[in-house]
């Protein structure tokens, strides 16, 4: 990944495609205080009129303005919303009529499609052929539900086609930060059919390190995804970092992966 403006950074392998994808940091914003200063969440309890800039600011580094976006109310499941121009603007001032989704996918160019996370992980998804963007947000409910593997699903109905995917895996909790106990560690257990050696392994303490990166790796190649195509973030989140991290840093802002598709070259 590259570092541009606005605080962001940008997958490499998504270099010299018609999309515009990065993810934000902490810097750019207006916002103070736990939420310094590009908070892109509306739910967190900083000032709603500060996030709406922030958002503006992000819209613009993606090229967009703020109304040709759209945000997904997340709810750590597998849903997947199809999006196009009709969808324009949901989510971006409040959260009433934002999308009941964790992955948004469109194959129209120009509406800019956000998740937010803050520890989570982020991914973007494009098909290069088909010209078929996604966006996912994938918790570790989400990842144990294979939201990555759903939202390669859907691209596929809209012409994709999962060994032309290249897929941009961002910033999130490392796994030597993210202890879980064992309510988590049977649901990976259950995901992957008990082969859990290369996601989870014990702390020493009773309990489980969990790696979220590892573990949408496999998922998006078990989803068909060719491991040579999936990039993944060399940098986590927390203390030290660009981005904020909910487990060290309460409350906090959030952070986004952001993308939209330009206009298929002729």
């Amino acid at each position: 990944m590259t570092t541009s403006t606005l605080a962001a950074m940008r997958w490499r392998c998504f270099e010299g495609m018609p999309l515009v994808a990065l993810v934000t940091g902490r810097g750019g914003g207006v916002s103070t205080g736990p939420y310094e200063s590009l908070n892109l969440g509306l739910h967190v309890g900083d000032d709603p009129a500060n996030v709406v800039e922030n958002r503006r600011r992000a819209a613009a580094a993606l090229g967009l303005a703020l109304e040709d976006m759209v945000f997904c109310h997340q709810t750590h499941g597998r849903d997947v919303a199809v999006v196009d121009g009709r969808h324009r603007g949901r989510g971006t001032t409040r959260t009433e009529d934002a999308l009941p989704a964790d992955a948004l996918v469109t194959a129209t160019p120009d509406v800019g499609l956000a998740v937010l996370v803050a520890d989570c992980v982020p991914i973007v998804l494009y098909d290069p052929k088909a010209h078929v963007l996604g966006a996912v947000h994938a918790g570790w409910k989400g990842t144990t539900l294979r939201i990555a593997e759903a939202a390669v699903e859907a691209m596929a109905g809209l012409g994709a086609e999962p060994g032309r995917i290249v897929a941009g895996i961002g910033p999130a909790v490392t796994a030597d930060r993210y202890q879980v106990g064992d309510d988590v560690a049977d649901a990976a257990r259950d995901c992957f059919g008990g082969d859990v050696d290369d996601v989870l392994r014990p702390d020493g303490t009773g309990r489980w390190l969990l790696d979220l990166w590892a573990a949408n790796r496999r998922v998006l190649a078990e989803a068909g995804v060719d491991p040579a195509n999936i990039e993944v973030s060399p940098v986590g989140t927390g203390p030290g970092t660009p981005f904020f991290s909910d487990r060290a840093e309460r409350p906090c802002g959030r952070f986004a992966a952001l993308a939209r598709l330009r206009p298929h070259p002729v």
